[in-house]
């Protein structure tokens, strides 16, 4: 894998496939772009080994599908109300999107979309920018509340508006990169860890066994960045539910 990359961050890189340019637009088909089909293809296919023939007596994909299905339904249900499954379909797409993105990049040589800042940041700033509307759709100018919590001492009022305010605008940096550095400090480790076991696998003599000692971290830190992926999926989906509810209910 050195021979391939020259630096563990080399894997991140934007390549372009097939340049498209429309005058100054550029829309060339990237290698994020393919992973987006790439990602989207793996969830189509899992859906439709899961549930385009259902069961009474669920099949094992029928099973997983139907298990995530109930685990983010709960989600929302716990954090955000009834009110909140109007938007059910939503957040369990972007659960799956976040999920699958994080075990497509975990394939050799894969690209992965989430250790991308403009991806997560892009999806955070949607859904906070959508969150706002919701808001300002069933509150009206109420909406604007949720910045002076009830009970506040006047005295402070114009201070904990500041804060209320400053809070809510950091949460789209908050939620894209907790997601983009976990993605992309798990993925750089793997690059390295993966050339130290090239590299003494490339040596003669006891070296070659020294490469055993990188391999298994390798191994466990592949583990657990399947754990991660999963944790961060579920993390992104419960932090949208919680800012729904505020959109929702307010204080």
């Amino acid at each position: 894998m050195s021979q391939i990359f020259s630096s563990p961050l080399e894997q991140f890189e934007i390549i372009v496939l097939q340049p498209f340019l429309v005058g100054k637009l550029d829309f060339s088909f990237t290698n994020a772009a393919l992973y987006n089909v790439v990602v989207f293809s793996f969830l189509f296919m899992f859906f439709y080994l899961a549930i385009s023939r259902p069961y009474l007596l669920p099949s094992r994909w029928q099973t997983l599908a139907e298990g995530f299905y109930g685990f983010v339904l709960d989600m929302v249900s716990q954090q955000a109300g009834k009110k909140a499954y109007l938007y059910f379909p939503l957040f369990i797409t972007t659960f799956f999107y976040i999920l699958g993105s994080n075990l497509v990049g975990l394939t050799p040589f894969a690209f992965t979309l989430t250790s991308h800042i403009i991806i997560t940041f892009t999806l955070a700033l949607a859904f906070n920018i959508g969150f706002a509307f919701v808001g300002l759709f069933f509150h009206k100018l109420h909406f604007f509340t949720l910045f002076a919590p009830k009970g506040v001492p006047s005295l402070l009022l114009p201070l904990i508006i500041v804060i209320e305010v400053v809070s809510y605008l950091i949460r789209t940096f908050s939620l894209s990169l907790r997601l983009f550095a976990n993605m992309m400090a798990g993925h750089t480790l793997l690059q390295i860890l993966s050339s130290f076991v090239i590299a003494f696998a490339n040596t003669n003599g006891v070296l070659i066994l020294l490469g055993i000692i990188p391999f298994f971290l390798v191994f466990f830190v592949t583990v657990l960045e399947v754990g991660i992926a999963f944790l961060q999926a579920y993390v992104f989906t419960i932090l949208l539910c919680i800012y729904v509810n505020d959109a929702l209910n307010l204080h």
